[in-house]
């Protein structure tokens, strides 16, 4: 039985990065591993400011960051259930519990847009996935998604995008109390320019 321990976890770790480096389509410009890596940075600091100190749930939360979007290996559309089911392969013969799986699948698919999170660590996975929303690389990781949205039909054209962000601003709310203290205002100041910007191209 392999520890799942900070040892454990690397060699999971690096298993993974290299499977996504390798096996990812490249027209995923928004998921794709910078992604999946940020998610991870993230999602631990988010952990800590919500004061989470226990070793062993820190170490969940860090498995369901690492594989929360590793479906898109094999599927675009739900990709969320794929990604449990690759993330239980790797975990297979590892000291987690079943229990502690289910969690690691709860968060997973509490990411699956709209978010729907039930307890404090899913609520966490789902403010690290969405995190750039309030941040200053906001544009560039949105440019990101725009182009993959186009490049997988998402969207027709790039007339759509902007109202399809708002639109999305608009349902998305941060769970987490330092989620909302520190990446809410940014946010809604993207969401303001957004909103200009459209008012212009109505006009």
């Amino acid at each position: 039985m392999r520890h799942m321990n900070e040892t454990g976890f690397i060699a999971i770790e690096k298993a993974i990065i290299q499977r996504l480096t390798s096996g990812l389509d490249p027209r995923l410009t928004y998921h794709n591993l910078a992604h999946t890596l940020d998610v991870l940075d993230q999602a631990l600091r988010i952990a800590v400011a919500e004061k989470i100190t226990d070793p062993r749930q820190l170490m969940l939360i860090r498995i369901a960051a690492l594989f929360h979007d590793t479906g898109f290996l094999f599927v675009y559309k739900g990709h969320e259930a794929t990604s449990c089911e690759i993330m239980q392969e790797a975990v297979t013969g590892s000291s987690l519990t079943t229990g502690e799986i289910d969690q690691i699948n709860g968060m997973i698919m509490a990411t699956k847009i709209p978010q729907s999170p039930t307890c404090l660590m899913e609520e966490i996975i789902c403010d690290a996935d969405l995190d750039y929303l309030g941040r200053d690389d906001f544009s560039l990781i949105s440019n990101n998604l725009k182009q993959e949205f186009l490049e997988y039909g998402v969207i027709k054209n790039e007339l759509d995008w902007d109202p399809l962000q708002i639109s999305f601003f608009e349902k998305h709310q941060y769970f987490t109390q330092s989620s909302k203290l520190i990446r809410a205002p940014k946010k809604s100041e993207h969401l303001a320019k957004l909103k200009e910007q459209q008012a212009r191209i109505s006009k």
